[in-house]
């Protein structure tokens, strides 16, 4: 039996913006630690830290979609090469305003100007439905894109935060700024992958969140961001009560293993039954493994619940973006992947918040029932749009059924 994996990176130059494309995402998850590592130490102040990196998550949050929707119309070379240029600028102006202990108005704007940053998980991902649009190793290529997202988050945010603790405040936020210059340029250059423009396809077209699959999968994606930050949260106070306060990097470690090793085993398979049903699956383990970890009384005990309630997260992202593929016409396709991406981001913004509330008020343990009620909702929002999610099989002579607007 042949590798898919192997089978995906065989196509003229996937090996090459797969890696560039790795690189540039890298800030994805630097970039947010980096800037409370960075600023904790330069100024002393946690809120003021929280606060200029939530300024940059979320305006990167509401302008994702917009550069994508331009990606989308004209190509990403012409909008992704001057949004970097101006991100990366702006993380170097926040970067000196830390250092050089510039008035604090400087640190939000910049902040502000470097959510211009380019939504590059959407960007590979249309590389490679420009690949293998149809064809099922798309399925393995949307599983390698979610694994490599699980490294980011696993690899990105300790090499921020070790690099500023073990070298000096910036440089975690400095090898960031870096990843995103080089690895964007890498991508940028490898023109030969790159998706056709689609025009004709976009008069009187709006913006993909006009379509009633994308707000299904979008709001149901937000709630399942909750449940991956809320988890972190709620681990790292559970192991201080439990008083192996190191431990937390550990459990927060295996639980990534759990979606990154069953995400790899799901592009191996090519499973038959309907996307739509698959992700429905995906995300009622979710949402009933998000109980286990009220049970752990040890740190051994929290680690094993973590790494099953986890196990689920990469497949229902890589059929959430399997359905988004079926379901956004091609000419809004990078803005429909990034809507989802956003999402992802925003819940996690959310989870965090809802998180450390319940603990300050309720106990370590009890953080855990916002992941419960994140992954409900999860459940809850795909089976009421699971009509609506639904595709015809590939190789089916049923026709597609027509996606339109949201009323």
């Amino acid at each position: 039996m042949q590798n898919p994996y192997s089978e995906i990176f065989r196509a003229p130059g996937a090996k090459g913006f797969a890696v560039a494309g790795f690189t540039a995402r890298l800030p994805i998850a630097m970039a947010p630690i980096g800037i409370v590592a960075m600023l904790s130490q330069t100024r002393g102040e946690y809120w003021l830290a929280g606060a200029v990196s939530a300024t940059f998550a979320l305006a990167n949050a509401f302008a994702a979609p917009q550069i994508s929707r331009l990606v989308d119309r004209v190509g990403q070379t012409r909008i992704v090469v001057p949004t970097t240029i101006v991100s990366v600028l702006a993380f170097a102006v926040l970067i000196a305003a830390a250092n050089q202990k510039w008035p604090v108005w400087t640190l939000f704007v910049s902040a502000l100007l470097a959510a211009t940053m380019p939504s590059m998980p959407a960007m590979v991902r249309a590389r490679w439905t420009e690949i293998f649009r149809g064809r099922p190793a798309m399925n393995t290529a949307f599983a390698f894109e979610s694994a490599a997202d699980e490294l980011v988050y696993i690899a990105g945010a300790s090499l921020s935060v070790g690099m500023s603790a073990a070298l000096f405040p910036e440089a975690g936020m400095l090898a960031s700024t870096v990843f995103l210059a080089l690895g964007s340029t890498a991508f940028i250059l490898q023109r030969s992958t790159e998706p056709r423009v689609r025009t004709a396809e976009h008069r009187s077209r709006g913006s993909a969140i006009r379509l009633r699959p994308v707000q299904i999968i979008t709001f149901a994606l937000i709630s399942i961001g909750a449940t991956f930050a809320t988890t972190e949260v709620s681990t790292v106070a559970l192991t201080k009560e439990l008083g192996q306060p190191g431990a937390a990097s550990l459990v927060i470690a295996v639980y990534a293993l759990g979606s990154f090793v069953l995400g790899i085993i799901v592009g191996v398979l090519n499973l038959k039954a309907p996307l739509q049903r698959q992700l429905a699956i995906s995300v009622s383990i979710i949402a009933l493994t998000s109980l286990l970890p009220l049970t752990a009384g040890t740190v051994a005990l929290l680690a094993l619940t973590v790494f099953i309630s986890g196990v689920a997260i990469s497949p229902t992202f890589i059929t959430a973006f399997g359905l988004i593929e079926r379901h956004v016409p091609e000419a809004m396709l990078t803005e429909g992947i990034t809507w989802v991406t956003t999402g992802i981001g925003i819940g996690m913004a959310l989870g965090s918040f809802a998180a450390g509330a319940v603990v300050d008020a309720f106990g370590a343990r009890n953080g855990f029932w916002v992941s419960v009620a994140a992954g409900a909702t999860a459940l809850v929002t795909v089976l009421l749009g699971h009509r609506s999610l639904a595709t015809r099989q590939r190789g089916s002579d049923t026709p597609e059924p027509r996606v339109v607007p949201a009323e």
